[in-house]
């Protein structure tokens, strides 16, 4: 296969003519340099085709002509590439979406800086777009001069990231078991930016949702994302964040910048214990009682002590409101002593039982549980109610063995025989004394008893 630009070929005499054109255009002053350089190119352009119309038929196959899609970030630099596969020094020509030449070979017609040549070669032509923008979005078209002459399209892709959220709640202070909405809003992204929603590092579905249009620009979107939580007294102080993700944002901190929070400001209850710090142990008549009354709730709750239907003791000491003491405990002193705490949520309480035991009890008396007001047994150790158990038992079974030698050592018949002349007495008292062997001709009596 001959290649253009030989001697014999007419092709060679439209290439010639081609390159006295590029080099009267240049050597031209650059006002009109400017205004006929595109023109020379089409015409070179069309002189070459020409040309190669009149030499023998090359075979298109042999060459192929390929390109890359590309995705960039608004701002920064997109490269395109235009590569050619067992090329035959075709001319290689790159076009913008509007079909104007950038580069014709390595030579820059575009008067638009931006554009950069970064390779040419008989194989490849690749420039690079600097500070890429919307309007730089579309297919740029690169053109090989074969014949047929062949087109690859390369699409530029242009990202924009999207604003800094914003944030917003319809209320600022709550109490525990409300719900709260959040508003979270991000502007001029493309495509849609996605809101992912955390209650601390809890990640939360979202409410609700809505994407639409940019009034600035078409092909700009507003995000907006709603969510509703019910708090509770837990959620106090965790951060709610509404974090913006989109495909232009990979590095760390641009996507921390992409964040916006508040914080949750939850009041509750108090909640309140009891706890004894003396005496160890029973509480003995002589002792000493100190209750120390613990309570959180937001706001700082109040605490108040009382004895549950009763007046409290004369002598009961509160060196501080949260301590109760009350010295040489009696039996007078037994009851339920409450430990109150309010704030403008709410109020509760917790009881303390007191049961003062004398100071040497005949029998030691079970542990008990001031607050579940139910006593509590003490530990029991099974090897010795089994082995008083087992002598029971035994003792049980020896009764026994006895009891039953002794029936059959006297086993027998017995009789009885009443006193003669018992019926033949006038009264009572003559049949005892004959029956007792008072007269002398009565028989002697014997009775046994089994």
């Amino acid at each position: 296969m001959r290649r253009w630009g030989s001697a014999s070929n007419p092709l060679g005499s439209a290439l010639h003519t081609s390159r006295c054109m590029f080099n009267m255009a240049f050597a031209m002053p650059s006002a009109a340099a400017a205004f006929t350089t595109h023109h020379l190119l089409t015409l070179a352009v069309w002189a070459l085709l020409i040309g190669k119309g009149a030499a023998q038929e090359i075979e298109a196959d042999a060459q192929n002509l390929v390109t890359d899609n590309v995705v960039v970030v608004e701002g920064e630099v997109a490269t395109i590439s235009c590569r050619v596969k067992n090329n035959d020094d075709s001319v290689i020509q790159l076009l913008n979406p509007s079909r104007q030449t950038i580069y014709f070979r390595e030579v820059r017609p575009l008067k638009d800086n931006r554009f950069q040549l970064v390779n040419f070669s008989s194989s490849e032509l690749r420039v690079s777009l600097s500070n890429v923008s919307l309007v730089d979005e579309g297919k740029y078209v690169c053109q090989l001069y074969t014949d047929p002459p062949q087109e690859a399209f390369a699409t530029v892709t242009v990202l924009v990231p999207p604003e800094t959220p914003t944030i917003d709640a319809n209320k600022d202070v709550l109490n525990e078991g409300e719900e709260v909405e959040f508003t979270c809003s991000t502007t001029g992204s493309k495509p849609a930016a996605e809101i992912k929603w955390l209650k601390g590092d809890e990640e939360m579905q979202e409410s609700a949702g809505n994407v639409e249009e940019d009034p600035r620009e078409e092909k700009l979107f507003n995000v907006t994302s709603r969510l509703v939580l019910k708090v509770s007294r837990l959620d106090d102080g965790l951060p709610v964040t509404c974090q913006v993700e989109h495909p232009a944002v990979k590095d760390l901190q641009t996507m921390k910048d992409l964040q916006a929070q508040r914080y949750l400001d939850v009041r509750y209850k108090p909640q309140v214990q009891i706890t004894m710090s003396q005496p160890q142990g029973l509480t003995r008549e002589g002792d000493t009682l100190e209750l120390i009354c613990t309570a959180s709730g937001k706001p700082q709750p109040n605490l108040m002590w009382k004895r549950v239907d009763e007046e409290m003791p004369d002598r009961a000491i509160f060196t501080e409101p949260r301590t109760l003491i009350l010295e040489s405990l009696n039996k007078t002193d037994n009851g339920t002593y409450r430990c109150s705490a309010f704030n403008d949520v709410g109020e509760t309480f917790e009881d303390y039982v007191l049961h003062v035991y004398a100071t040497s009890p005949t029998t030691e008396p079970s542990a008990h549980d001031s607050r579940a007001g139910t006593e509590v047994p003490r530990s029991v150790d099974h090897a010795v109610i089994g082995g008083v158990v087992a002598v029971v038992v035994f003792a049980i079974l020896c009764l026994l063995i006895v009891l039953g030698r002794y029936f059959a050592r006297h086993k027998g018949t017995y009789f009885t025989h009443e006193a003669k002349g018992a019926d033949d007495a006038a009264d009572a008292d003559t049949a005892i004394i004959n029956a007792e062997g008072g007269q002398n001709n009565s028989d002697e009596k014997k009775e046994y008893f089994i």
